[in-house]
């Protein structure tokens, strides 16, 4: 839903871009109402699901996903490069929608997993603003890359999130969430992706962008896996 209604917000912008110019509402396969009527339907019916379904607290969380998305990350892209630190609250969210979903109230865990997601979608936002920030320049979005033309704020955030996401990603097994199994695998993710980020700070080049974001979306999904069997092997 929050996607749906972002993207009729940004129509206009993500028609001046070449990598958002062809989704279905910028390019005219879907009329403005209808993207509209389908947006606000999903984030509706979505968090009436949940509010039914499961419980009212995982229903406000995903509420709150969406409205932070739309009414607070969406405005400020066209205003200032900390957009990206407000864009990644809601993206975070949604790990903490799952631990409601299942506990019914929320816990200290459930935090860690919202700081992983939180401090993940840094670099991983970063190095697409990089290989794209020309695009963004042209829509008028003034993204970190954009505003910082030689690169050397973007980097040296990419490392320091990329830092503080080893040892947060390591609070699952000092709080018995896991064992030690899912605390060496960390480990060792988190270097090989701290590695990878400072070899694109130092570089900064298309090539090492393409490479970080590449070790983004396979960083996450190994991380959470790894979390998951490891918690089922220990008996959960």
């Amino acid at each position: 839903g929050a996607g749906a209604l972002n993207q009729v917000i940004e129509r206009n912008t993500d028609a001046l871009m070449r990598r958002t110019r062809n989704r279905p509402v910028p390019a005219g396969r879907i009329p403005v109402a209808e993207a509209w009527a389908f947006g606000v339907a999903l984030s509706v019916v979505g968090c009436a699901y949940l509010w039914v379904m499961i419980n009212p607290l995982t229903s406000g969380l995903a509420a709150l996903t969406i409205l932070s998305y739309i009414a607070l990350y969406t405005p400020l892209k066209r205003v200032t490069s900390l957009s990206t630190i407000v864009g990644a609250i809601p993206g975070a969210i949604p790990p903490v929608g799952g631990w409601a979903a299942a506990r019914g109230e929320l816990h200290i865990e459930a935090a860690i997993l919202f700081a992983i997601l939180f401090l993940w979608q840094l670099p991983h936002f970063l190095a697409i603003a990089w290989m794209f920030r020309e695009d963004y320049a042209a829509a008028g979005f003034p993204m970190l890359p954009v505003v910082d033309p030689s690169g050397g704020m973007t980097a040296r955030q990419i490392v320091i999130y990329t830092i503080f996401l080893v040892p947060i990603s390591l609070t699952p097994s000092l709080l018995g969430m896991t064992g030690v199994v899912y605390f060496i695998g960390a480990f060792l993710l988190g270097g090989a992706f701290l590695y990878v980020g400072v070899r694109m700070a130092l570089a900064r080049s298309m090539q090492d962008a393409r490479r970080l974001l590449l070790a983004s979306v396979l960083y996450l999904p190994l991380l959470l896996g790894l979390l998951v069997a490891d918690r089922v092997a220990g008996g959960f």
